[in-house]
């Protein structure tokens, strides 16, 4: 099997589950893997794939910033320009979530303040055919220890009215594009022993040139993550 479809099928995404939503801190990964999320669906070619960037409190570092590599990929993006920096809120969610001849991939960004515009879909998020997932990565200092983690998940939780019994939990152990093996594993070692007594974690996400040598060291499957957020001052290619 594909390693990039591992996560896919032992999740069983291939079935029931037709909506998939992304949570977490800002700056956890959740855009970069609901971008590689998104396309490794659209590589499925089961339905069309549907890409909704809801992230309103940031400027930068927004999937849609990679919509037309999203858009090569087969995957339907939807975002709605903003005026400045002013809060806006993207159309056609509850159709696209409701039908189930689609799929549906959610990028919430900005931790429980985005949240708050994934509040009025509950009714659709909450139905067996939704997958939450939240992005944890340990490198980064909000994720430090169990308290900081559940106290953004419960405000997160709180805003969106997403129940936990949706929620799935992802490690994201990467810091950087120079992530080591070594770094990789070490980073998941910390997400999993904060919070294997609460919930387990579902994947790991890894840049996919580790992604082999990491699915040989992780206890759980591995999701390849190809970085799609780049920008020419970073030196790191183009979207």
């Amino acid at each position: 099997m594909d390693t990039a479809m591992e996560p896919l099928g032992s999740l069983g995404l291939t079935g029931a589950w037709h909506n998939f939503v992304f949570l977490g801190e800002a700056g956890s990964g959740k855009s970069e893997i609901a971008i590689s999320f998104a396309k490794a669906l659209a590589a499925q070619g089961r339905k069309p794939v549907h890409f909704f960037d809801l992230d309103m409190t940031k400027p930068l570092f927004r999937s849609r910033d990679a919509g037309g590599s999203l858009e090569r990929a087969g995957v339907v993006v939807h975002y709605q320009e903003q005026f400045m920096d002013a809060p806006t809120l993207v159309g056609g969610v509850t159709p696209v979530l409701r039908d189930e001849g689609c799929l549906a991939v959610l990028d919430v960004g900005g931790d429980y303040i985005g949240a708050r515009s994934i509040g009025g879909f509950a009714p659709q998020l909450n139905q067996p055919s939704t997958a939450v997932f939240y992005v944890i990565n340990a490198y980064r200092p909000w994720s430090d220890s169990i308290e900081h983690i559940d106290g953004t998940l419960g405000k997160i939780l709180g805003v969106s009215h997403v129940k936990l019994t949706q929620l799935f939990l992802v490690a994201n152990p990467n810091n950087g594009v120079s992530t080591t093996l070594d770094e990789v594993v070490e980073g998941f070692r910390r997400t999993d022993a904060l919070v294997r007594e609460y919930l387990p974690l579902s994947f790991a996400c890894v840049r996919a040139e580790l992604a082999e040598e990491a699915a040989r060291a992780l206890p759980v499957p591995v999701f390849p993550l190809r970085l799609a957020l780049t920008y020419p001052w970073l030196g790191n290619g183009e979207t």
